[in-house]
Protein backbone atom coordinates (compact mmCIF):
# COMPACT_ATOMS: atom_id res chain seq x y z
CA UNK A 1 0.00 0.00 0.00
CA UNK A 2 0.93 3.62 -0.94
CA UNK A 3 0.79 6.57 1.55
CA UNK A 4 -1.62 7.71 -1.25
CA UNK A 5 -3.63 4.83 -0.74
CA UNK A 6 -4.14 5.65 2.66
CA UNK A 7 -4.99 9.42 2.84
CA UNK A 8 -8.01 10.39 4.71
CA UNK A 9 -9.71 13.13 4.59
CA UNK A 10 -12.00 14.63 7.22
CA UNK A 11 -14.23 18.14 6.73
CA UNK A 12 -16.16 19.34 9.56
CA UNK A 13 -18.73 22.36 10.54
CA UNK A 14 -16.82 24.28 14.26
CA UNK A 15 -20.53 24.09 15.77
CA UNK A 16 -21.07 26.11 18.87
CA UNK A 17 -20.88 22.83 21.15
CA UNK A 18 -17.30 22.67 19.65
CA UNK A 19 -16.11 26.63 20.89
CA UNK A 20 -15.83 28.06 24.57
CA UNK A 21 -18.89 29.49 24.48
CA UNK A 22 -18.54 33.12 24.83
CA UNK A 23 -15.55 34.18 22.34
CA UNK A 24 -16.89 31.36 19.86
CA UNK A 25 -13.42 29.87 19.43
CA UNK A 26 -13.09 26.11 18.88
CA UNK A 27 -11.47 23.96 21.99
CA UNK A 28 -8.44 22.48 21.33
CA UNK A 29 -8.97 19.31 22.54
CA UNK A 30 -11.76 18.74 20.21
CA UNK A 31 -9.60 20.06 17.14
CA UNK A 32 -7.18 17.30 18.70
CA UNK A 33 -10.02 14.84 18.71
CA UNK A 34 -10.93 15.53 15.18
CA UNK A 35 -6.64 14.93 13.95
CA UNK A 36 -6.61 11.72 16.60
CA UNK A 37 -9.78 10.03 14.35
CA UNK A 38 -8.37 11.61 10.77
CA UNK A 39 -5.05 9.96 11.39
CA UNK A 40 -6.34 6.89 13.17
CA UNK A 41 -8.36 6.05 9.89
CA UNK A 42 -4.87 6.64 7.59
CA UNK A 43 -3.03 4.03 10.04
CA UNK A 44 -6.30 1.77 10.16
CA UNK A 45 -5.72 1.51 6.23
CA UNK A 46 -2.52 0.18 6.23
CA UNK A 47 -2.86 -1.77 9.05
CA UNK A 48 -5.90 -3.35 7.54
CA UNK A 49 -7.61 -3.42 11.20
CA UNK A 50 -7.35 -1.72 14.34
CA UNK A 51 -4.59 0.42 16.01
CA UNK A 52 -3.93 2.27 19.10
CA UNK A 53 -2.10 5.62 19.72
CA UNK A 54 0.70 5.79 21.06
CA UNK A 55 1.79 9.67 20.78
CA UNK A 56 0.77 12.96 19.22
CA UNK A 57 3.74 15.13 18.70
CA UNK A 58 3.52 18.78 19.55
CA UNK A 59 0.71 20.85 18.46
CA UNK A 60 0.91 24.75 17.81
CA UNK A 61 -2.23 26.17 17.02
CA UNK A 62 -1.18 28.95 14.53
CA UNK A 63 -4.77 31.01 14.60
CA UNK A 64 -7.82 30.72 16.19
CA UNK A 65 -10.77 28.75 14.45
CA UNK A 66 -14.43 29.85 15.06
CA UNK A 67 -17.71 28.84 15.16
CA UNK A 68 -19.32 28.53 11.67
CA UNK A 69 -15.67 27.80 9.97
CA UNK A 70 -15.17 24.72 7.80
CA UNK A 71 -12.33 22.64 9.04
CA UNK A 72 -10.42 20.34 6.58
CA UNK A 73 -8.23 17.53 7.59
CA UNK A 74 -5.78 15.55 5.57
CA UNK A 75 -3.82 12.31 6.72
CA UNK A 76 -1.65 9.97 5.64
CA UNK A 77 1.10 7.11 6.56
CA UNK A 78 4.49 8.82 6.79
CA UNK A 79 6.34 5.72 7.74
CA UNK A 80 5.71 2.29 9.21
CA UNK A 81 8.11 -0.30 10.91
CA UNK A 82 7.63 -3.28 12.17
CA UNK A 83 4.45 -2.53 14.09
CA UNK A 84 4.51 1.60 14.47
CA UNK A 85 3.63 3.75 11.98
CA UNK A 86 3.76 7.75 11.84
CA UNK A 87 0.78 9.80 10.29
CA UNK A 88 1.11 13.12 9.40
CA UNK A 89 -2.03 15.44 9.80
CA UNK A 90 -2.71 18.92 8.24
CA UNK A 91 -5.82 21.20 9.12
CA UNK A 92 -7.01 24.12 7.41
CA UNK A 93 -10.02 25.82 7.33
CA UNK A 94 -11.99 26.71 4.44
CA UNK A 95 -13.90 29.74 2.99
CA UNK A 96 -16.86 28.18 1.28
CA UNK A 97 -17.67 31.58 -0.29
CA UNK A 98 -13.88 31.99 -2.03
CA UNK A 99 -12.70 28.46 -1.47
CA UNK A 100 -9.85 29.91 -0.37
CA UNK A 101 -8.02 27.95 2.88
CA UNK A 102 -5.93 29.32 6.35
CA UNK A 103 -3.58 27.08 7.43
CA UNK A 104 -4.09 26.33 11.59
CA UNK A 105 -1.78 23.28 12.30
CA UNK A 106 -0.16 20.08 11.82
CA UNK A 107 0.57 17.40 13.76
CA UNK A 108 2.32 14.14 13.87
CA UNK A 109 0.99 11.01 15.44
CA UNK A 110 2.52 7.81 16.35
CA UNK A 111 0.11 4.42 15.96
CA UNK A 112 1.08 0.83 16.79
CA UNK A 113 -1.10 -2.22 15.09
CA UNK A 114 -2.99 -4.58 17.46
CA UNK A 115 -4.40 -7.68 17.57
CA UNK A 116 -7.59 -8.91 18.97
CA UNK A 117 -5.88 -9.49 22.37
CA UNK A 118 -4.43 -5.23 22.31
CA UNK A 119 -0.68 -6.55 21.33
CA UNK A 120 1.72 -5.19 19.26
CA UNK A 121 1.19 -6.87 15.44
CA UNK A 122 2.96 -6.96 12.08
CA UNK A 123 2.40 -4.16 9.67
CA UNK A 124 2.62 -4.48 6.07
CA UNK A 125 5.14 -2.34 4.38
CA UNK A 126 4.84 0.70 3.34
CA UNK A 127 5.53 1.04 -0.94
CA UNK A 128 6.85 4.31 -1.15
CA UNK A 129 6.90 5.40 -4.59
CA UNK A 130 7.33 8.99 -5.50
CA UNK A 131 10.24 11.16 -4.34
CA UNK A 132 7.22 13.26 -1.76
CA UNK A 133 6.88 9.77 -0.75
CA UNK A 134 10.55 8.85 0.50
CA UNK A 135 11.06 12.23 1.77
CA UNK A 136 8.34 12.26 3.85
CA UNK A 137 9.69 8.84 5.61
CA UNK A 138 13.29 10.29 5.93
CA UNK A 139 11.72 13.19 7.91
CA UNK A 140 10.14 10.62 9.81
CA UNK A 141 12.89 8.55 10.81
CA UNK A 142 14.38 11.71 12.07
CA UNK A 143 11.33 12.37 13.99
CA UNK A 144 11.44 8.54 15.28
CA UNK A 145 15.08 9.31 16.63
CA UNK A 146 14.35 12.88 18.52
CA UNK A 147 10.89 10.71 20.04
CA UNK A 148 12.89 8.26 21.12
CA UNK A 149 15.87 10.25 22.63
CA UNK A 150 13.45 12.21 24.47
CA UNK A 151 11.87 9.27 25.74
CA UNK A 152 15.79 7.88 27.17
CA UNK A 153 14.59 4.97 24.60
CA UNK A 154 17.49 5.48 22.23
CA UNK A 155 18.63 2.23 19.77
Amino acid sequence: MTPEQTRCVMTQIVMPMHTNGVAGVMFGGIMMQWIDVCAGVAAMRLAAGAVVTASIDRLDFLSPVKVGEIVVLAAQVNDAGRTSMEVGCRVETEDMRTGTRRYVTKAYLTFVAVDDHGRPRILPELDLVTEEDRRRSADAHRRRTERLRAAGRER
